[in-house]
């Protein structure tokens, strides 16, 4: 699903759209998979007398439907509703499910783009994205980020062009007041 064009500017266009790697997801469908088999253990032994049977049954799926809503559904609920997205102005931040937290960071505000990536994200192909920017909430860290070194590199060329354009769009703003 493409980011929302309202929330851009006129002139500005998104150039990489993510989500948290879905590695991210693996434990919760380890969960998912424990708690199904677990309740088809716990099914099987059940008494089979009918007035117990009936309760314990009932316990039983609740607790399962719990685990099940809590260890998976939210998990995934929140890989959903977590959003990086690059444009060719700023890097906007979303997070949350129920309450929201968003941040935009403008590219000429970026000091400093990091990566790092243990043998595992090097394997899947992900990493921990740190930008640092000037502003009161200095560094902002994407965790889990889905090809992490080749967005660095991509956020510091968004970068380098905006600076470019600035300083052109000022150059022409300079030639104009001179004539």
């Amino acid at each position: 699903m493409p980011y929302p064009e309202k929330l851009l500017a006129d002139d500005e266009e998104v150039v990489e759209h993510l989500h948290p790697h879905w590695l991210t997801l693996l434990p919760a469908v380890l969960w998912f998979l424990l708690v199904c088999g677990l309740t088809g253990l716990a099914i099987g032994y059940l008494p089979t007398q009918r007035t117990v049977h009936q309760g314990l049954l009932a316990a039983v799926l609740v607790l399962a439907v719990l685990l099940v809503l809590w260890l998976t559904v939210r998990p995934l609920l929140r890989w959903r509703s977590t959003h990086y997205v690059f444009t060719t102005r700023r890097v906007l931040i979303r997070r949350g499910v129920l309450s929201h937290v968003g941040r935009d960071i403008a590219l000429s505000r970026i000091s400093d783009v990091a990566y790092e990536q243990t043998l595992l994200d090097r394997i899947f192909s992900a990493g921990t994205l740190r930008i640092e920017s000037a502003g009161e909430h200095g560094q902002e860290t994407l965790v889990d980020l889905p090809r992490a070194n080749e967005i660095q590199q991509t956020l510091n060329r968004l970068i380098s062009d905006d600076a470019d354009r600035r300083g052109y769009r000022r150059h022409l703003e300079d030639d104009d007041l001179d004539a």
